[in-house]
């Protein structure tokens, strides 16, 4: 049974491969070829068109089945492998990583096999051979790298270059997407270098050996994958320096110390022009001060002392003065860092007071000003007033005006209607590039009419139009005077300002009736800094030079370098202030060079340097003399009254530093050194009243005007006190304060008087100390029983004279010398008051042993010995010591008194009365002290 069911299976696949044969007619069909891609690194290859085998036997088992795809190539690091027999579909792959930098691409033939007649894969059959190409697909895995460790190179300073370097950086990628540079850049910031695409360095600005002599900047590489280097490089440039045209050896820096005259600003300046064919020079030496006060160093006296100085007309009228109870207008003005410096930013306007400057003015007078002004601000420029009188109510009618529209400075001036009904120049029109440059300017406006003429920094200017207008007619409307905004008075609903200026002002004066000359004009503007050039005499041939009106710019020209180099070598800078303000002066030399047969063949360099001035040594001012007398009442009611600073003495010293002249021995310390009596002028000095003012009615301050004449001096007086204003020395102060009078021709009521002097120099910069003076009026009422005697004995002539033994006869009006009658009446006056004041001794002296303690305290009160006629005056019982003034009644300091005589002796007395009529001329050398008739060292100020 067994073996008839083997030689069934036999007979069955003998025959089943009989049919198989029968059926393998065809063979395998692929692509002719195909096109791959696999990326390094990777097994998987992307076909195209996909790897897939066909045959015709299909579905014929084995036959119609694909079994294997070979590869027919040297050691190929790829296999085929089928994916699914029935469908053919099969994939390439690769054996071992595929390494692009090793082989970029790959071709072979490849055939496809059918599994053959059976399950043995006999008679299998091929296909025909496809060509196989495969590109392998690069990884940016490497980075650039530099050929070079470093690069080093070097260039001459002043030129620009195209490519001063190149560096160069490779990839080992294969691609070139991956294996190519494509950007470098420069890593260090912040240098004149840049780098393009291809690895070229150039300079970007040119390069200066001074500055710097070399360069070291890193730079990096990145590859087209935006891969940078693992490395940057340096790159080294050196600076080599060339002959540069310019100005050598000079510093930037110059020291300057005030009272120094003048100091040469260069003087080992010479100019290199390395060899070029010069033809000539211009060199512009600039001083820039425009931000120091009013544009340089000008004294800050005010504008009527410095009037007084340039020997201007009397009667300027100061319409911006520093805020005070008497001008009070400006107080609510901004003012500047100087107190004499008004801005106006457009929103303030100040009404001066009736009565200030005439209503109308004559057909002369002059406006002046210190003027600062910008471009105006807006699109659409306005007025802006600088001075306006106009209507203050009903009306709005402006009869004169200063303004400024669009940088064009106008003066207008509308004159009254008279019998003359006809056109007259109303408008004055002036269009000048400095009214807008923001830079301070003086401007004198000199009216003839109707001849107007402008003068700015000294430099005289015609209006470029002037326009005509009609008188105005006459009416009663009062008129408002204003600075820095024009008053509105109708028009509007309410009365306000109008047309606001912006800008900064100063020394606003006007001056009827007087217009003034070239000379004063020059001077008021004239700065007290600027440059100068030594030695004008030694000035080479050809040198041409040019000062500007303030003397801040100076232009030298020539045609031999030589010469040039001298004269600017001569420039100087001088300060004539004493005191002048510190700071940096800011210094600007600028220069053009022509060579023949060109306009500008070589380009100087501008020097920026600068002047140190150093802070002045500040002067103390220092009034001293006698600060405390007494008079007789009658003295103060004369005509003359009686004068308050007979011996008045101002002094300035100043503190100087100077240095040891062993600085080992002293270690550098540096010793003040005190100098006195420095001289310099003051500007004004003030008497003011302490506590009550003056009453008019009964009492003054008087100064004979003849004593201030032939001096820079003027003088005001008011109830508050006396105030002497000018700029002048302090002799001629001293003079004049001391023929100051106080008169007092009611002084029932009043026993005394204080009063305080201050001066100052340079508008308050520099102030003395406060000096007070106390002044005592003796009243021939006051009663004691002491008083009773000696009116019974002395006449009130005498003892009026006899009241001012001490001071210098001829000093004091109505001083009489004692006669010989005189001498004996004081001598038997005192014996008699001395045998009264004996048994007044003796009475207490029983009851107040201790009385002796007090005798000497009251014996320095009075300055000569006549006490027997000092008790007269009742005032001396405030001069006693606090504690007296306590303990003791009133009787007892009557008893006091006569105690202190009594131990004074006749003879003695009498001696001394006979040394003062004899020493009377002697006296006038007499020190402060000796001059006091009462002693104030018990007298609180």
């Amino acid at each position: 049974m067994l073996r008839l069911r083997w030689e069934s299976a036999v007979l069955l696949l003998g025959v089943g491969t009989l049919l198989a044969a029968k059926v393998n007619k065809h063979k395998p069909w692929i692509e002719t070829s195909y096109h791959g891609v696999i990326t390094e690194n990777n097994d998987t290859v992307i076909l195209d068109p996909p790897l897939v085998a066909l045959d015709k036997d299909a579905p014929v088992p084995f036959a119609g089945e694909i079994c294997a795809f070979k590869i027919h190539g040297q050691e190929m690091p790829f296999e085929a492998v089928v994916l699914n027999k029935t469908s053919g579909e099969g994939r390439l792959r690769a054996k071992s990583p595929i390494d692009c930098e090793l082989q970029k691409e790959y071709t072979f033939i490849i055939q496809a096999y059918d599994c053959g007649a059976g399950p043995s894969g006999t008679n299998w059959k091929k296909s025909h051979k496809a060509v196989v190409h495969i590109q392998v697909k690069d990884v940016n895995e490497f980075a650039p790298t530099f050929k070079e460790t470093s690069y080093k190179t070097t260039v001459t300073e002043g030129k620009i270059y195209d490519s001063i370097l190149q560096v160069e950086a490779v990839d080992e990628d294969c691609s070139p997407q991956y294996s190519q540079i494509c950007n470098y850049e420069i890593v260090t910031p912040d240098v004149p270098f840049a780098i393009d695409r291809n690895g070229n360095i150039r300079n970007t600005e040119k390069l200066n050996y001074d500055k710097q002599h070399e360069y070291e900047i890193m730079v990096t590489a990145f590859d087209c994958g935006q891969k940078r280097a693992t490395e940057d490089v340096l790159v080294q440039v050196d600076i080599k320096p060339v002959c540069k045209p310019g100005w050598q050896d000079w510093n930037k820096r110059i020291e300057y110390k005030p009272g120094s005259g003048s100091i040469p600003l260069f003087p080992s300046i010479h100019l290199e022009t390395c060899d070029g064919p010069v033809s000539s020079i211009q060199t512009t030496i600039e001083l820039q001060t425009n931000y120091i006060g009013k544009g340089c160093d000008r004294e800050t006296y005010s504008e009527k002392s410095l009037q007084k100085l340039c020997g201007a007309s009397s009667g300027a009228i100061d319409l911006l003065p520093t805020p005070s109870p008497a001008t009070n207008w400006t107080a609510g003005l901004l003012i500047d860092n100087n107190d004499m410096i008004f801005k106006f930013d457009g929103k303030q306007g100040a009404k001066i007071p009736d009565g200030i400057v005439p209503k109308n003015l004559t057909d002369q007078f002059t406006i002046t000003m210190w003027m600062k002004h910008g471009p105006s601000p807006g699109l659409r420029a306005e007025k802006e007033t600088i001075l306006c009188n106009s209507d203050k109510t009903e009306m709005n009618r402006h009869h004169y005006a200063l303004y400024v529209h669009n940088c064009r400075l106008v003066f207008l001036l509308r004159k009254d209607f008279d019998q003359a009904d006809t056109f007259r120049p109303a408008e004055f029109h002036w269009k000048l590039d400095q009214i807008c440059d923001k830079e301070w300017h003086y401007y004198v406006v000199n009216v003839e009419f109707p001849v107007v003429t402008l003068y700015m920094d000294g430099t005289t200017y015609e209006p470029y139009l002037v326009t005509n207008d009609w008188p105005i007619h006459p009416s009663h409307i009062a008129m408002q005077l204003t600075v820095g905004a024009c008053w509105q008075g109708g028009e509007v609903a309410k009365p306000r300002f109008a047309q606001y200026f912006h800008g900064s002002l100063a020394s606003l004066t006007i001056r009827p009736g007087k217009i003034e000359s070239q000379k004063v004009i020059s001077c008021l503007q004239a700065c007290k800094e600027g440059l100068d050039i030594n030695s004008l005499e030694s000035l080479g041939q050809g040198i041409k030079y040019h000062f500007n009106p303030s003397q801040s710019v100076l232009v030298i020209e020539g045609d031999d370098i030589e010469n040039i180099n001298q004269a600017l070598q001569k420039v100087s800078y001088i300060n004539s202030r004493q005191f002048p303000t510190a700071g940096v002066r800011r210094l600007k030399v600028s220069s053009k060079v022509q060579c023949f047969g060109e306009d500008v063949c070589i380009n100087i360099p501008d020097i920026e340097a600068y002047v140190m001035v150093f802070q002045a040594n500040e002067p103390k001012i220092t009034i001293s003399g006698m600060d405390h007398f007494a008079r007789p009442a009658t003295q103060f009611e004369s005509e003359r009254g009686v004068t308050l600073l007979p011996d008045i003495r101002i002094v300035s010293t100043v503190t100087k530093v100077e240095h040891s002249v062993d600085f080992k021995e002293n270690d550098g310390v540096h010793k003040p050194v005190v100098l006195e009596e420095m001289v310099h002028n003051l500007d004004f000095c003030d008497i003011l009243v302490i506590g009550v003012e003056l009453d008019p009615r009964q009492e003054c301050l008087e100064l004979d005007r003849k004593e201030h004449q032939g001096k820079h001096l003027d003088a005001t007086n008011s109830t508050a006190g006396y105030s002497i204003y000018g700029v002048d020395t302090m002799r001629n102060y001293e003079l004049v304060l001391r023929q100051v009078r106080y008169r007092n021709w009611h002084t029932f009521n009043i026993f005394d008087r204080k009063f305080r002097i201050k001066c100052s120099e340079l508008n308050g910069r520099y102030t003395s100390n406060d000096f007070n003076l106390e002044v005592n009026i003796l009243h021939n009422s006051n009663s004691n029983f002491m008083e009773h005697v000696n009116h019974m004995v002395i006449q009130p002539p005498f003892l009026q004279s006899i009241h001012h033994p001490e001071e210098n006869i001829n000093s004091i009006p109505g001083s009489v010398v004692p006669s010989v009658a005189t001498i004996v009446i004081i001598i038997c006056v005192s014996i008699l008051v001395f045998i009264i004041a004996l048994g007044i001794y003796r009475i207490r002296t029983s009851h107040q042993p201790s009385s002796t303690e007090n005798e000497g305290s009251k014996e320095n009160e009075m300055d000569w010995d006549d006490s027997a006629l000092t008790i007269t005056v009742n005032p001396m019982e405030k001069y006693e010591e606090p504690h007296h003034v306590e303990e003791e009644s009133e009787e007892e300091e009557v008893e006091e008194e006569e105690d202190t005589t009594s131990d004074e002796s006749g003879e003695s007395e009498e001696e001394e009365e006979e040394e003062e009529i004899g020493n009377a001329g002697d006296k006038q050398n007499a020190t402060r002290q000796e001059q006091l008739e009462w002693d104030d060292s018990t007298l609180p100020y």
